[in-house]
């Protein structure tokens, strides 16, 4: 199949009915062994030092591994992607823009689906058959989450790459459906977690995941919730494709999303919130609506071209988990139970 960069989740379905396989770029940015390297080669291209590191890692993945054909999302994402895109052009690379509807409407989204499928050369009706051939791996995902909040049995890191990873489906999406159907197996077998603390994680993937989730889990607690890459495993696939993409809440409003965040706190039984905002990102401002209406503990931690947590931002999350430990235990001795449920809620 041809091979299509993509700079975030976008309807693989149409790609693959139109014979084009996707390719995260920020998998493929944040997955090299050295991404300092393909950062660099969007400075030397003219990216100032102050531009988000997933812009400059995507420009540098798509030059490094010569991804010659862009989908570039210009609505519902990063509002970087559009001059991204403009460079991309200037060095004449094929880009492809794609726009999600300012909010959820199977009417609109229907139209740019179709809009997309002429674009690449394929119809509708294809992506829906592909998307019937897609449903058991997205099962599947489903599955995996299941066994992270309710059996305790998957790990906040594996929930997290296996979810991040179905963007693209990691370069196959059958070999991915086998993969982590063998995964799920393995994990009846194992012990559950008996974490003490319950996180949630919000906002989009960070670039220090690795060295986040296992150092929570050296703590005492566990992220059973990552909001951005549930979504992206599509946990409401509706009936069509445009019903599916609709219900995906990342690209609209943020009010959309703590619908959806605010029910998965409650239904998991979260302690507290680890909110992370990537630096010159304008998602960042939205710190704000969600201190102010999720009413949980909550941290902000901040990233940019740290690919691991830095002291101050351990010292930040033991400080967290501290205070959440301390006011559980203030519960406890004030003979308030709190085994089952998340701190914070009450009743």
């Amino acid at each position: 199949m041809k091979t299509i960069g993509i700079t975030t989740t976008v309807p693989a379905e149409v790609l693959l009915a139109a014979g084009y396989q996707p390719v995260d770029l920020n998998n493929l940015f944040i997955g090299d062994p050295d991404p300092d390297r393909l950062v660099g080669i969007a400075e030397r291209a003219g990216f100032p030092q102050n531009c988000c590191t997933w812009i400059k890692g995507i420009y540098g993945a798509c030059v490094d591994r010569g991804v010659g054909t862009v989908l570039c999302v210009t609505t519902g994402d990063c509002s970087n992607t559009v001059m991204l895109m403009e460079v991309l052009k200037l060095r004449k690379f094929r880009v492809i823009p794609f726009a999600y509807p300012d909010h959820p409407d199977t009417n609109q989204m229907q139209s740019r689906l179709r809009t997309l499928a002429d674009a690449l050369g394929t119809t509708l009706e294809a992506a829906e058959e592909v998307q019937a051939h897609l449903a058991p791996c997205r099962r599947l995902t489903r599955k995996l989450d299941t066994l992270t909040w309710r059996d305790n049995l998957v790990s906040g890191w594996e929930n997290h790459i296996w979810l991040v990873s179905i963007s693209d489906f990691g370069g196959d999406h059958r070999r991915y459906q086998r993969e982590l159907q063998g995964f799920l197996s393995e994990c009846h077998h194992r012990q559950p977690f008996s974490e003490e603390i319950r996180l949630a994680y919000i906002g989009v993937p960070p670039v220090f995941a690795r060295d986040l989730y296992r150092f929570v889990e050296q703590r005492g607690a566990r992220v059973v919730f990552n909001e951005v890459q549930r979504q992206f495993a599509m946990p409401h696939p509706g009936h069509s494709l445009s019903e599916q993409y609709s219900n995906y809440t990342y690209p609209y409003s943020i009010f959309d999303r703590i619908k959806d965040i605010k029910a998965e706190l409650r239904h998991r039984r979260i302690d507290g919130v680890i909110h992370y905002v990537q630096a010159f990102c304008h998602r960042a401002i939205g710190d704000i609506i969600f201190r102010g209406k999720l009413d949980l503990p909550m941290i902000t931690l901040e990233g940019n071209a740290d690919y691991v947590l830095t002291p101050h931002l351990r010292t930040k999350v033991e400080a967290f988990l501290d205070m959440i430990g301390r006011s559980r235990r203030l519960f406890q001795e004030a003979g308030v139970s709190v085994k089952g449920r998340g701190y914070g809620f009450g009743s």
